[in-house]
């Protein structure tokens, strides 16, 4: 039986969401019996090939993790979107109560730990989005993880309902945070 190719990838994040996937502990085992990993954030690897599941951590600040979520989304049948800022936009979201300029203004021209007083602007650096978004204000997701990040068992169980062919619904009682 062929295994499912799974990519992963972490925009605009603290990367939790991947840190609490590794929390499933020995039940990565099983995981990796049936799941090829093409793409993670600690690969090298720059695109994006075909995939039957993507996973998204972090929300979508720049222009680069806009067109890292659309080629994602362009190449995996199902896409996951993990944690609170994938879903909802998250503490990184906070960033859109405040205008962009004022922003990039307060962190490195008035900010007391800049001594030069510019705004640097290097070629190549992804310019911020004016709004920070949660991942479905930019392509279609198929299924949300919620939490901060989300719990090892809720992951472990999102996964588990991909790999038998079913878009997971999260039942009630995992969704509390005691």
């Amino acid at each position: 039986m062929a295994k499912v190719k799974v990519a992963t990838v972490w925009l605009e994040a603290c990367s939790g969401c991947h840190m609490s996937f590794l929390d499933i502990d020995e039940a990565i085992l099983d995981v990796v019996k049936t799941v090829e990993f093409t793409r993670s954030p600690i690969t090298d690897i720059k695109h994006f090939s075909p995939v039957d599941v993507g996973i998204v951590e972090g929300s979508v600040g720049n222009t680069e993790e806009e067109e890292v979520l659309k080629e994602l989304r362009a190449n995996c049948k199902i896409l996951m979107a993990w944690g609170d800022c994938a879903c909802f936009g998250g503490v990184c979201g906070m960033r859109s109560t405040f205008d962009k300029d004022d922003v990039l203004r307060r962190a490195y021209i008035e900010a007391e730990s800049n001594y030069q007083g510019k705004i640097p602007r290097p070629p190549g650096v992804p310019a911020l989005l004016e709004q920070v978004k949660p991942v479905n204000h930019v392509v279609k997701v198929d299924c949300y993880v919620p939490g901060c990040p989300p719990d090892a068992k809720v992951i472990l169980y999102a996964l588990k309902e991909l790999l038998e062919g079913r878009i997971p619904v999260l039942p009630s009682d995992m969704m509390r945070f005691d």
